[in-house]
């Protein structure tokens, strides 16, 4: 049965957090994409990885007993391990902005990335490039970022399990929460191989469909059968993201604002950190607020707002069509319009 559910409408964005700025490139040949937040400022950063399967760029450096204690951006693409050199373009770009880490003999940008796979949606000789990661940061602002097929989520499908020819379009999307003066926000590209579903009622909203085409075999219940899984090659499915907030944080306390977004994605995808994702998650504290509600509600907000953005993910998500001429690929508006 398919399960709607209506856009979240305003949801807020990861751009309501003070010093945080978004840019998209999506290139429309493919589709692929990146993303890029920007922190001019700097931001305390961590990183906590979940899946099996990552695909990363400098995040050995954001763990807590490490040095570096702000980055300048971060870059989440399509592409894989190819998509990675969006943020080289990213840093060159910060240079010629002046930002960046004082290293005596000019300014070092700071820009972890993650990446998705998303090689299967059109041809795979074209994925992000430093090109594409300086783009999405000239055209990073500080305004609610567009949500869906862009940017690191242009080429992201989800429900892959039982085969890709069930798979469903899904996306990036973002969304916030401000609770007593401080707020957190999240955004979420979203590649899973589960299913993603509402964290309200455990439905799915887009991912694996039955045979029909029309309808979500639901992929939980279908394990729980014994339905045996489609083989698929591990680290082809991801869910990467980037969690802020405007509250002052330490390194440590950062990394266990990324620990608690991922209660997020466990509310909003299923199955989420399995052998066959690279689920990572980014935080990022710009310090601009003044209030501290502290960490047990900061953690909350946060999975809150991670589960909210996985789920507009797939929501503004739209159809697109793959190679060898396969159908397109579905997204939650054509189940919705059928239902």
């Amino acid at each position: 049965m398919q399960h709607r559910h209506s856009l979240q409408s305003p949801a807020g964005a990861i751009t309501d957090v003070a010093g945080i700025e978004v840019g998209h490139y999506t290139d429309t040949r493919r589709p692929t994409g990146c993303t890029v937040i920007l922190a001019r400022q700097g931001a305390v950063a961590a990183v906590d990885v979940r899946g099996a399967a990552p695909g990363t760029r400098e995040t050995d450096l954001l763990a807590p007993c490490n040095l570096v204690n702000a980055v300048h951006a971060i870059v989440l693409a399509g592409g894989s391990a190819w998509g990675l050199d969006a943020a080289t373009g990213a840093v060159r770009w910060l240079e010629e902005q002046g930002v960046g880490l004082d290293v005596g003999v000019g300014r070092l940008p700071i820009v972890p990335a993650a990446v998705l796979f998303d090689l299967m949606v059109g041809d795979a000789r074209i994925r992000p490039d430093a090109a594409a990661g300086h783009a999405a940061c000239a055209a990073a602002s500080s305004q609610p970022p567009d949500e869906g097929s862009v940017g690191a989520g242009a080429g992201a499908t989800v429900g892959k399990l039982f085969g890709p020819e069930y798979a469903m379009k899904g996306g990036i999307g973002t969304a916030s929460v401000r609770v007593d003066g401080a707020t957190v926000g999240a955004i979420i590209a979203c590649n899973a191989v589960g299913d993603v579903v509402d964290p309200d009622t455990g439905l799915p909203l887009a991912g694996a469909l039955g045979a029909d085409g029309r309808t979500l075999r639901d992929i939980r219940r279908s394990l729980l059968r014994g339905e045996p899984p489609h083989p698929l090659l591990a680290g082809t499915n991801t869910t990467i993201g980037v969690i802020a907030t405007d509250a002052q944080l330490t390194k440590a306390q950062a990394q266990r604002l990324a620990m608690a977004g991922h209660d997020g994605l466990a509310r909003s995808i299923n199955p989420v950190h399995t052998m066959l994702d690279g689920d990572t998650l980014f935080a990022l504290a710009t310090g601009q607020a003044a209030s501290h509600p502290g960490m047990m509600v900061l953690a909350a907000m946060a999975a809150e707002a991670v589960a909210r953005a996985t789920v507009r993910a797939v929501l503004a998500a739209r159809a697109v069509d793959t190679r060898d001429g396969a159908p397109p690929l579905p997204a939650w508006g054509d189940l919705a319009r059928t239902a």
